[in-house]
């Protein structure tokens, strides 16, 4: 498969839809990512070639460009001198070369047609590479972001169906039990100090009773009509 054949392919193709159909969309994209460097270094080196061409063409340009000068000079020479056969002879060599420059110029705008086309596809194909390569990435970090995800769901469902799992919760609902048993011996006992507290509430209160029945009594004493 010859270079522009591959670059248009993969200019053409569409990446997302590719990798959608594949089964293994990171080789897949691995694959792509070698064919388009290979190609780009293909690429670079054909321009670069043309571009070499395009210089060994200047220099042959002006090699002829100045013959014809040269040769329309003896043209005038001869002239000047009367020799006229000479100066025809003169102006047929320069006519040569005049068809040599103008098949070098012809040739010289080949090279820059050629040598743009070149640009113009090693800037896409990079563009390309790029999008390619980012998609590698994105890629590479959901496949590490899977792979991790996966081990720690393996891991969860490993350790809730484990013996030791089992075990901890026994020893934490043994735990809970020993706490509500040590709750339970204090219950309904007062302290001490509380006690003798709410005990002289309890005599003030008695107090305060007796004085109020001992009021009520010399009030009614004193109500009684004398004998």
């Amino acid at each position: 498969m010859g270079v522009f054949t591959r670059f248009r392919d993969i200019i053409n193709s569409n990446i997302n839809a590719m990798l959608d159909k594949a089964e293994d969309p990171e080789k897949l994209i691995r694959l792509m990512i070698q064919e388009m460097e290979d190609t780009l270094v293909e690429l670079r080196a054909s321009c670069a070639n043309a571009m070499a061409g395009k210089k060994k063409n200047e220099r042959a340009r002006e090699t002829v460009l100045k013959q014809i000068t040269e040769w329309e000079n003896r043209a005038e020479l001869a002239v000047n001198k009367g020799r006229e056969d000479l100066a025809r002879e003169a102006l047929a060599e320069k006519h040569r070369y005049q068809e040599r420059a103008d098949l070098l110029a012809g040739e010289a705008s080949q090279f820059d047609i050629l040598i743009e086309q070149y640009q113009a596809d090693i800037i896409q194909l990079e563009e390309k590479l790029a999008a390619a390569r980012e998609k590698q990435r994105i890629l590479v970090q959901r496949h590490v972001h899977a792979q991790h995800k996966k081990r720690m769901e393996s891991d969860i469902r490993r350790v809730e169906t484990t013996d030791a799992f089992l075990r901890f919760e026994q020893f934490e609902n043994r735990i809970e039990r020993m706490e509500a048993e040590a709750d339970l011996i204090n219950f309904g006992r007062k302290e001490p100090l509380k006690q003798e507290i709410e005990l002289l509430q309890e005599n003030d209160k008695i107090e305060q009773e007796l004085e109020a029945l001992k009021k009520a009594a010399m009030q009614n004493k004193d109500k009684d009509p004398l004998p």
